[in-house]
Order: structure tokens, then C-alpha cells, then sequence
């Protein structure tokens, strides 16, 4: 049995718990390693580790931590079919999407190689009389990242490359579910040039995770999970002085206006739907034809492509997805299938009872369809984060907009349309972080930032980006003067201004 260590001080660290959690492979439905869960102990010597490190690392000049970052780049590019096929039996997502997995954390680690420009301060010279002003961004110390099973690439590179590239030191928690990634990259940011204790990995579960939280010398938390989690993360970290950020769930729409290319929407909102099982809080678990006609034909549309998917074990390249995450998700799935047709939801196509062959212990759940879903429902109000879609009928432009901008969650919405002036005004109104138009996943590009409202997100910085350089470093602003010939001014007893 392969057994999973922390990674700590820049070498694997035999976890001294006694603890160990059982990671699967979704495609059996077997148990393939065993991840060591940490105590307190080995959080404590991972961030002794990462404050002795961080103070180093903080003092190296940004170029040279960009090249360490440039360098990590090349190795990803070199190792990408090996850590697709390792992401891949873990979590279940075929290989193309796996390879998409780490292809848009490489894409911000690109991002953080410009980090002596992101860095950069501001400066004012004469404020006043022989006073110049300037600002600098610095590092926060020790930071730390908590992460999900959806994205075990893309997520944790999305967090410790702005953090790592701005001089601080990062401590990983990444999920237990699927950790071999998460300890991969690490040993490749050691092999790129990055020195040990700047980036440790630590495996566990809520204990380890509120452990961080209380953790005195880790000054930030980055975290992305289930809305509720991240609500009390979000809590408990602000109550113990830390910066956060927390990520939380998403219920995505698609809205659907009668002028739409409904071929092309189609093909965009099975992809969407059901990619990587529907495992994405990207993914569009929710389509809204306005007017219907539009229903009408795109359910004749969809269910006829929806048919035709191919699910399949994760190293299957003509499969579109593979199974779930593990036995209990699945169960977590079907019983919200249930309660949508309990609650009156027309059951279009029903995935449940699917077995694959040679695989029936695998986690496989095939495409699922609903139609005449309301916002009443339950199964409308959660995310059901799964390969389910679920239709919402809209009569008209005010209903469609209303739906997402009413909903609990406020990740992300795309409209399909050939209107230019209706696109333009629901991307204005509605009430979602991020917009798709004709877009079916608009996740932004390494250089925007990534971030959802309302339930979606706890944090006024997002992901990535400029927020994420910001959410890393603190500015500090300088105020000075150099007299001339040592002549002494008047005492003065009011606040100074630049008169």
C-alpha cells in the first residue's frame, strides 16, 4: 500500500498522528494509498520551517524569485503527462481534463513570473517642501491555502504562486481525497530552486484545518470549499487576526434567449454540465431557455446529445467523464435526484443505476436531466455538484435575469444570444461575479481575477490577479525629508500637512 507523507522543509515527513485517511480510486472503487492526517505537531514544524525559510526568501530580489518561478514553469510543461496521469487516478477526471487542470494553475504560475512589475510601488516626488513620498509592497510572512478535491492542480498553484513569487512562505492543506498532485508540485518547486520551508505540505482533515486557523504565526488563508465551511473559515480566521479569503460554493446558470444558436449552445452546455462529472464550481448545473419555444426545442436538443456521452474510466480517450470523487458523493448525488422528482421535477433522463463494465465497484454516474425545475425547489437552492442539469423556464428577459441575481450563490452565469444590446445589458444588471457571454465557463484569465458574490465568496480579494498579489503583500507608505544644511524647523504642535 502506497503511503502519502507531508512534505515539510523541502523532504517527505512521516506523519507522527497515527492517523491516516484511505484515498480511492474512483475508477474501482478500491482503495489505492493511505494520506498520513497531521496533529498539531506537524503543523507546528511545518511553519517553524516556513518562518525560518520566509525570512531568507523575503530578502532574495523579485527577479531572482521570478526565475525560481520560471523555472518551476518549464519543469510543470516537462512533467504535465505525469502529473495528469496521477491527478487523474485520484480524482477521476479523464485525462484532457486533468491536463486542463494544471495547464490554468500554470497559466497564473506565467502570471507570477512578472512579479518585480506586480511589486512595484508608487512614488511622489515634492509632496512638500522638500518631502517625497513613496509606498512598497511586502510580504505578509507565513501564509496558508486550503483546498479542494475538484481542482488538485490548478487551485493550489492559483494560491502559492502569488504568495510564494511576493516573498512569503506557504503552507499547503490541500484535500485528502486526491493529495499526490499537491506533493508533486511541491517537489518540483524544490527541484526548480525554491528553497526547502518555503512551501510544506500538510495533510489532514477539520482538525489540521482549524489548527491553521488559530495558528498565530500564519498571517493569511486562502481557502476553497463548500459555502458553509467557508463562511465559518472566513470567521474564525478574521476572530484570530488573520487576512482571509474564502471561496465558497456556486449554482451557475445558463440563460438561453430565443435567438440563440441553439446547436452551438448545446454543445457548449453539455460540456459545461457534465465535464469532469459535473465537479467544477464553474460547471452549468442550471440552463434557462426564455420563452417556450426555446425550451421546447433546446430539450429536444439536449437530450439527444446528452445520449450520446460516453462515460467511461478516466484513462478512456473517448470518454467525456469519468466517475465521482467516491462512494459517498455518489450517494450524495442520487439522493438529490431523488428529491427532485419527489418534488415534481420531470425526470428526462435518469443516470442512476449505470455500471460500467469491468468496473462495477467504480464511482460512475451517468448524465442526468431535469425539466420543469422552479426556484422553490430544493434541488434548485443547493449545489448538487454533480452530472445533473436541471432546466429552469423563463418567459421572459426580467424572469432570466432575476433567477441567478436572486439566487443564494453569485459565482458564475452565461448568456447565449446573437442580441449584442441584450448581452450588454444582463452582463450590466445581473447580480453574479462573473459573466459568460456565448461563454459557457467564464473563468477568468491568470492576469483578471477569479472571485464570486453573495454566498460564492467571503472576502473583498479574490483569486489570482492583482487581488491575488494584493490579498499576499500589505503596502507600506514612506514619508520623508532630508533638511538642507542642518537648519532646525519650528516646534509644531498640529497634524502636518504638505502646505
Amino acid at each position: 500500500m502506497r503511503n502519502i507523507e507531508h512534505f515539510i522543509d523541502g523532504h517527505g515527513v512521516v506523519g507522527a498522528s497515527g492517523r491516516h485517511g484511505d484515498v480511492f480510486d474512483p475508477n474501482t472503487g478500491q482503495v489505492q494509498a493511505r494520506v498520513s492526517l497531521a496533529a498539531a505537531g506537524e503543523l507546528d514544524r511545518a511553519v517553524d520551517s516556513a518562518v525560518a525559510a520566509q525570512e531568507v526568501w523575503a530578502r532574495v530580489n523579485p527577479q531572482r524569485r521570478a526565475r525560481v518561478m520560471f523555472e518551476f514553469k518549464r519543469l510543470l510543461e516537462a512533467h504535465m503527462d505525469e502529473l495528469a496521469q496521477l491527478l487523474s487516478s485520484e480524482h477521476g477526471k479523464v485525462i484532457a481534463d486533468a491536463r486542463g487542470d494544471i495547464q490554468r494553475g500554470l497559466e497564473v504560475i506565467e502570471f507570477s513570473c512578472g512579479i518585480p512589475h506586480l511589486l512595484k510601488g508608487e512614488y511622489t516626488e515634492g509632496a512638500g517642501p522638500g518631502i517625497d513620498v513613496y509606498s512598497m509592497r511586502q510580504p505578509l510572512g507565513v501564509v496558508a491555502g486550503i483546498t479542494p478535491f475538484n481542482f488538485p492542480a490548478m487551485i493550489p498553484m492559483w494560491m502559492f504562486g502569488p504568495a510564494i513569487a511576493s516573498g512569503n512562505a506557504f503552507i499547503l492543506k490541500p484535500s485528502e481525497r486526491d493529495p499526490s498532485v499537491p506533493v508533486r508540485l511541491a517537489e518540483l518547486m524544490i527541484e526548480a530552486g525554491l528553497p526547502a520551508g518555503v512551501l510544506n505540505v500538510v495533510h489532514g482533515d477539520k482538525d489540521i484545518v482549524e489548527a491553521i486557523l488559530r495558528h498565530p504565526a500564519i498571517k493569511a488563508v486562502s481557502f476553497v470549499g463548500s459555502s458553509d465551511i467557508a463562511q465559518s473559515v472566513h470567521a474564525l480566521g478574521a476572530a484570530h487576526g488573520k487576512r482571509v479569503q474564502a471561496m465558497g460554493g456556486a449554482k451557475n446558470h445558463a440563460i438561453v434567449l430565443p435567438d440563440a444558436d441553439l446547436d452551438q449552445t448545446v454543445a457548449d452546455l453539455v460540456g459545461a454540465a457534465y465535464g469532469s462529472a459535473g465537479e467544477r464550481c464553474m460547471a452549468l448545473p442550471v440552463v434557462v431557455p426564455v420563452g417556450d419555444d426555446t425550451a421546447l426545442a433546446l430539450r429536444e436538443k439536449l437530450v439527444a446529445a446528452i445520449r450520446g456521452l460516453r462515460v467511461g474510466v478516466s484513462t478512456d480517450p473517448q470518454a467525456h467523464y469519468g466517475p465521482v470523487i467516491s462512494a459517498a458523493h455518489k450517494a450524495r448525488i442520487e439522493d438529490y435526484i431523488r428529491i427532485g422528482v419527489e418534488e415534481g421535477a420531470e425526470l428526462l433522463v435518469d443516470g442512476r443505476g449505470f455500471s460500467l463494465p469491468g468496473h462495477e465497484q467504480g464511482f460512475f454516474l451517468a448524465p442526468c436531466l431535469f425539466d420543469h425545475v422552479t426556484a422553490d425547489m430544493q434541488t434548485y437552492r443547493d449545489e448538487i455538484f454533480g452530472p445533473v442539469l436541471q432546466i429552469v423556464r423563463a418567459q421572459t428577459f426580467e424572469e432570466a435575469v432575476a433567477l441567478p441575481s436572486q439566487h443564494q450563490y453569485g459565482n458564475g452565469v452565461a448568456i447565449f444570444t446573437r442580441n449584442g444590446d441584450a448581452a450588454r445589458e444582463f452582463a450590466a444588471r445581473v447580480e453574479v461575479g462573473m459573466v459568460g457571454i456565448n461563454v459557457p465557463i467564464p473563468v477568468p484569465v491568470a492576469y483578471h481575477s477569479f472571485g464570486g458574490w453573495k454566498r460564492s465568496g467571503f472576502s473583498d480579494l479574490n483569486q489570482y490577479g492583482l487581488d491575488g498579489v494584493r490579498f499576499f503583500t500589505r503596502t507600506k507608505t514612506v514619508t520623508q525629508r532630508w533638511p538642507r544644511g542642518g537648519a532646525v524647523t519650528d516646534q509644531s504642535f498640529v497634524l502636518p500637512s504638505m502646505r
